[in-house]
């Protein structure tokens, strides 16, 4: 089994966001999706997903799996470009006995979409999102932190695009991991 380095990243305060150089493109938008289907998180989570192994989700039922999406304090956002999803971001916020702490669940672009500087300004939107959570959702305490993980089978842009935003890495430790075909079901294989 081969082994992954797993690095762990935080905000502790809505002060550290540091905000993209780069805007959104006029025709893009970044687009909270309300009452999001299983179905459309899992199109989301394949499509972004599929090509860096994430396959940890596979495996739940629809129930599973609406069950996360119904859960208080989960978000998902959309980047929407030429009126077609180009990535998303998943937010999951656990209550603590010292307020809110949000984590970006999932957070990527999909393929075609990647090397355009699209990444920066979604992770800046989810940032500024998850630091606001307890706005949208009045029953969750104060947000007192916002952290991801990411791992050396992402995309060797995303720990760069993290600390450049202003997440801090906080910790890194090394995981036997078992490696999976994210891309099974995503497209059948072709006849021949």
């Amino acid at each position: 089994m081969p082994q992954v380095t797993v690095t762990y990243l935080q905000q502790l305060n809505s002060s550290e966001v540091i905000a993209s150089a780069k805007s959104l493109p006029e025709d893009a938008r970044i687009e909270l999706v309300q009452q999001i289907t299983p179905e459309y998180s899992r199109f989301l989570y394949q499509s972004v997903g599929s090509e860096l192994n994430w396959a940890d989700r596979l495996g739940l039922t629809r129930e599973q799996w609406n069950d996360v999406l119904r859960r208080a304090g989960s978000e998902t956002w959309v980047l929407y470009q030429h009126g077609a999803p180009q990535g998303y971001v998943e937010l999951v916020t656990e209550v603590t006995e010292n307020g809110s702490e949000v984590e970006i669940f999932y957070f990527g672009l999909f393929p075609e979409a990647t090397g355009r500087g699209l990444g920066g300004v979604l992770l800046t939107e989810a940032l500024q999102q998850a630091w606001s959570i307890d706005s949208h959702w009045q029953q969750l305490p104060k947000v007192n932190r916002v952290w991801l993980h990411t791992c050396s089978l992402d995309g060797p842009a995303a720990l760069p695009n993290y600390e450049a935003r202003g997440l801090k890495i906080h910790r890194s430790e090394l995981e036997q991991t078992e490696v999976k075909d994210a891309s099974i079901g995503l497209w059948p294989a072709a006849a021949g």
